[in-house]
């Protein structure tokens, strides 16, 4: 019974646990990464086609 119990508190313990701050920033960078390149990518004006 013991063991059911220790489960349940590492299972509560993980969830409530607070989320890896530095993996979170890295994504956040990324996503900042992808709206400039988008962002820029339409505001260029679009290339000259070959002739």
């Amino acid at each position: 019974m013991a063991s059911i119990w220790r489960d349940f508190l590492i299972a509560v313990v993980t969830a409530l646990r607070k989320p890896d701050e530095r993996s979170l920033a890295e994504e956040r960078r990324r996503a900042v990464e992808r709206l400039a390149d988008e962002t820029i990518r339409k505001h260029q004006p679009p290339a000259d086609p070959p002739e």
